[in-house]
């Protein structure tokens, strides 16, 4: 495979690395890249913003060099990618934007190639099949945040290789290195760009929010595919932890880096030692995330008796005194081995704490069982037409301190299950934005009988 490479003002510069690990991927692949010659800048946001010819026209020359070579081009900046992509748009489909581009250029221009991303390069062209069968280090233990940022899958018109709201490209390159990404819900918003220079209070806040939601998602690691992104999350992170007062240590990675290592490159080689925030540590020690991940899943399977090892020893220590009350901790813990974590990060801070949570967690439990217990009238149960198993257990889980819009929830799931697998699909990435949504249905269904909902 030959293709036009086209590196930007970036990858020779301030993601440097990026550059280096894009050549030296494309090499072990056996891809021939071949920079356009006497290339100019792509124009990015500021031609975009000043001058409507003249950012059709600075990408368009690039374009038209590389296809009288009869080449497609790789853009690995996602903002150049974005940029090559609407020119391409825009000249193939309107016959007078052509004329005008090729006046400006002064050479002929006909759209015939195209602009490749280093996702749609990694996985359309390469294949995650050729990928895997070169790994020989997996990334086993890596729980990274894979983000891909606000221009590279967006417009759909210009771009359209991956889903514009939940893209997992990305995420299948990580997956198929050895990786296990974390489900996240800012995968796609934007980190702030040129904004933490000219409007750092705006700017800043923008990647703290990348940075904050990667880390409660149970990140260990990001990996990004855009320059001005990864500046962003990795040079200013000491900057952002200093102004929100918080420490993330969190390294950014491109992907290109990723496969590099995955597939035997020396991280010297692949530039990591590049990075402000220190990277090189993180992939030098994931065996040992891989043992931790490895006890955390030995911990939360069932002994003999049904319950976790991690269950009942966590459940001991905090009801040293009443095993009833810990028997009863640990069968909770082990049907929601997520509340583990939880409850032991307080034990470590405060016992007395730790011991209160136990116990209303029971409390909460046995309330549940009680209710369970009661009898129920006709058209309470799946059969006689009220909500399923499953949608109450899932509404339950949205509004766990609000039984009565649980239950309306659950009776509008019920009778709608595409409404089920949506907010499924929302809950998975962002837990908060499906209560809205669940309110929203709730609030249809009262408007539609002409009723008022519960609780409002």
């Amino acid at each position: 495979m030959r293709l036009a490479y086209y590196p930007g003002c970036s990858l020779n510069a301030t993601a440097v690395e990026y550059g280096v690990s894009t050549r030296r991927v494309a090499e072990m692949l056996g891809v021939e890249l071949e920079e356009i010659a006497d290339w100019n800048c792509c124009g990015a946001t500021s031609a975009h913003s000043t001058n409507w010819l003249l950012s059709l026209a600075l990408p368009a020359r690039n374009l038209a060099l590389a296809e009288q070579e009869g080449l497609d081009v790789l853009a690995p900046c996602a903002a150049c990618y974005n940029r090559f992509r609407a020119t391409e748009f825009l000249v193939r489909e309107d016959v007078g934007v052509r004329q005008q581009v090729e006046e400006a250029i002064a050479m002929e221009y006909h759209a015939q190639n195209q602009t490749l991303s280093i996702l749609e390069w990694l996985v359309g062209h390469v294949g995650l099949d050729a990928i895997k069968k070169k790994v020989t280090q997996p990334l086993s233990g890596m729980k990274p945040a894979c983000y891909y940022g606000c221009l590279l899958v967006r417009p759909v018109e210009y771009t359209g290789f991956d889903d514009p709201e939940y893209p997992q490209s990305l995420d299948n390159i990580m997956k198929v290195l050895g990786a296990q990404p974390v489900n996240w819900s800012h995968q796609t918003e934007c980190c702030g760009a040129s904004l933490s220079t000219t409007r750092p209070e705006v700017g800043l806040r923008m990647s703290y929010e990348i940075l904050k939601r990667a880390r409660e998602a149970g990140a260990d690691s990001i990996v990004t595919v855009c320059p001005l992104c990864q500046m962003n999350l990795d040079m200013r992170q000491a900057q952002i932890e200093k102004r929100f007062g918080v420490r993330f240590d969190l390294p950014i990675y491109y992907i290109t880096e990723m496969v590099g290592v995955a597939c035997g490159i020396s991280l010297q080689e692949m530039g990591i030692h590049r990075h402000f925030v220190e990277a090189v540590y993180h992939l030098t020690h994931l065996s040992q995330a891989e043992e931790e991940v490895a006890k955390e899943k030995a911990a939360s399977e069932p002994q003999a008796g049904g319950l976790s090892k991690g269950a009942v020893k966590l459940s001991t220590r905090i009801f040293a005194d009443d095993s009833d009350q810990a028997n009863q901790l640990a069968e909770i813990l082990t049907r929601e081995p997520e509340r583990i974590k939880k409850i032991a990060k307080i034990m470590a801070e405060d016992k007395d704490k730790a011991r209160k949570v136990a116990e209303a967690m029971i409390k909460k439990e046995a309330k549940k069982a009680g209710e369970a217990a009661k009898p129920k009238s006709v058209g309470t149960e799946d059969a006689a037409g009220g909500p399923s198993k499953g949608a109450l257990k899932f509404s339950s889980r949205l509004f766990e301190n609000d039984e009565a819009k649980a239950r309306q929830l659950a009776e509008i799931l019920t009778r709608d299950t595409n409404k089920l697998k949506k907010l499924a699909q929302i809950m998975a990435q962002d837990k908060d934005k499906a209560i809205k949504v669940g309110e929203a249905f709730i609030k249809k269904e009262a408007k539609t009988k002409g009723e008022e909902v519960t609780g409002q």
